[in-house]
């Protein structure tokens, strides 16, 4: 071997080692796995994630599922995102933030808190409030509470016809066409939307009260909101 040859072997055995050496060498930081890295590196990496993970929910529109949320944060799956949305809260909560993570509409949405309502109506864009009248409201508890449903239940509980007042409701998003009966005719099943959860509020359909009242229903429950008042104020960013 030529002297050449022999100092870049040398050279190299030094920064390598042998091959059967190969596998004890130290690894340089930087290839540690997460658990493995210096306490310090582990936080800033949580407060980066963390830090991201909020801006998402503070300009997004509407309420994201956790999939989504890890995703667009880039983080390792949705556990890492509930996980740092928990952390999120408890930091909104502990400096009195005038913003909270609300679960709702099957995602989450970065909200201000409910207590904060009356200063904030005022800059509320025009449009902001969903007004409803009364026989409008009452349809809605109806198929609320007992979707699928289909217009000829809905009627029979209300005593008077309802078909304008689930067009209307359907033109403000707050119902939907969710299939056909399997009676005679087929008659189109109604029930409510996403948007719907938003209005009152709901995380899903399971935060519905659950109290008697309903008339016609055996699992009798009415919406959060009075069906007396015709203005529901709808969630503020």
């Amino acid at each position: 071997m030529s002297t050449l040859g022999r100092r870049l072997g040398s050279t190299a055995w030094r920064y390598r080692g042998p091959l059967s050496e190969r596998a004890d060498r130290p690894r340089p930081v930087s290839a540690r796995p997460a658990r493995e890295r210096p306490r310090g590196m582990q936080r800033r990496t949580t407060v980066a994630r963390r830090t991201r993970l909020e801006a998402i929910l503070l300009l997004a529109d509407e309420p994201l599922p956790l999939r989504r949320l890890a995703k667009l944060a880039n983080l390792e799956d949705a556990t890492e995102a509930r996980t740092l949305l928990d952390e999120l809260r408890r930091l909104h909560e502990a400096r009195g933030s005038a913003f909270q993570i609300t679960a709702i509409a099957g995602g989450y949405q970065l909200l201000t808190d409910p207590k904060l309502a009356p200063w904030l109506q005022p800059l509320a864009p025009a449009g902001q409030e969903l007004r409803l009248t009364p026989p409008a409201m009452e349809t809605l508890a109806v198929v609320a509470y007992r979707q699928p449903v289909v217009r000829a239940e809905v009627e029979a509980i209300r005593g008077v016809q309802c078909g304008e007042l689930l067009r209307q409701l359907m033109e403000r998003d707050l119902l939907r066409i969710v299939g056909r009966s399997q009676e005679l005719g087929r008659p189109i099943l109604y029930g409510t939307t996403k948007r719907f959860l938003r209005v009152f509020g709901l995380k899903n359909l399971d935060g519905l009260p659950q109290v008697a009242g309903l008339p016609g229903a055996e699992l009798a429950r009415e919406p959060e909101a009075d069906t007396d008042s015709a203005t529901i104020p709808l969630a503020t960013r």
